[in-house]
């Protein structure tokens, strides 16, 4: 996991850490300490925030997607503007939710992006639809987030 937010980076780690077969293995505050993480724990999924110090996340996503394209990325970000959105995408990300969702919603983004799909706040569904990207597949019995 990485927020910049130490509140936000705790609550989330502790809730997922809590649901079944899931398991938290690092977190982060900030882009170059996340790409690192990912580089020494290689993750199945990093859930991501965009506004981070330093290197953003939407660079923290390209370059974790570059060093490891199996390593799965979740934006979770306040920024609701498409761009936001669609950068992420390009930088690799499979799913991308606002910090208003629920977390039913987090939990259910987790689960389609591990078994190989993507996963769009509502809002943002058709962001795929003009740079359509092949699925990979595989699924463990305990996904492992950062």
């Amino acid at each position: 996991m990485a927020d910049d937010h130490t509140i936000v980076l705790q609550g989330l780690s502790r809730f997922l850490q809590e649901q079944k077969g899931l398991e938290v293995v690092g977190q982060a505050k900030d882009g170059l300490a996340t790409v690192e993480l990912a580089q020494q724990l290689s993750p199945d999924i990093v859930i991501m925030d965009i506004s981070m110090p330093g290197l953003s996340g939407i660079e923290a996503t390209r370059q974790i997607h570059s060093d490891n394209p199996d390593i799965r990325v979740i934006g979770l970000s306040m920024h609701a503007a498409r761009r936001y959105v669609q950068e992420m995408y390009k930088a690799g990300a499979r799913g991308y939710l606002l910090k208003d969702c629920d977390f039913d919603e987090l939990i259910a983004a987790i689960h389609a992006v591990a078994d190989g799909g993507t996963h769009f706040a509502a809002e943002f569904g058709d962001v795929t639809a003009s740079q359509s990207r092949a699925s990979r597949g595989g699924s463990s019995s305990k996904r492992r987030t950062a």
